[in-house]
């Protein structure tokens, strides 16, 4: 269980930052959407301290696990490049993100959040077939 500690907490604040976006300020808690307001000048301070507290994780996880996040990064800045592009157009065109869509577009029983994640993880699932030459 004690593995598994690290993902439950931050599943756990996770839901309850989107929850409470949600209640108190009627918004999804999509970070494509946050972003995209905060670039456009809209709810400054709200959008704002979501940005910033968004890095803040690895600090709160420092201070309760007393050890930084273990992160291990494999591909090169070419493809983390492309790959980061490709997400911003998808989630524009997709009208939001993995986070707008899968925790709250779910939760809320959104027929559209339901076809966008099941389109994310198929085409997660394609892309790691391709990219480890498995196959389809």
């Amino acid at each position: 269980m004690n593995a598994y500690l690290p993902s439950l907490l931050g599943g756990m604040l996770i839901g309850a930052s989107a929850v409470m976006l949600l209640l108190l300020n009627g918004r999804i808690a999509g970070i494509s959407g946050i972003v995209g307001r905060l670039v456009q000048g809209v709810g400054l301070i709200t959008n704002l301290a979501f940005v910033v507290g968004l890095p803040l994780g690895p600090l709160a996880y420092l201070l309760v696990f007393g050890s930084w996040p273990v992160v291990q990064i494999t591909a090169g800045w070419p493809l983390l490049i492309v790959a980061g592009l490709l997400v911003g157009f998808g989630s524009r065109m997709g009208s939001g993100c993995t986070s707008g869509h899968g925790v709250l577009g779910l939760a809320r029983l959104s027929t559209r959040s339901m076809v966008a994640v099941a389109t994310f993880l198929t085409a997660g699932a394609i892309a790691v077939a391709i990219l480890r030459g498995v196959g389809l």
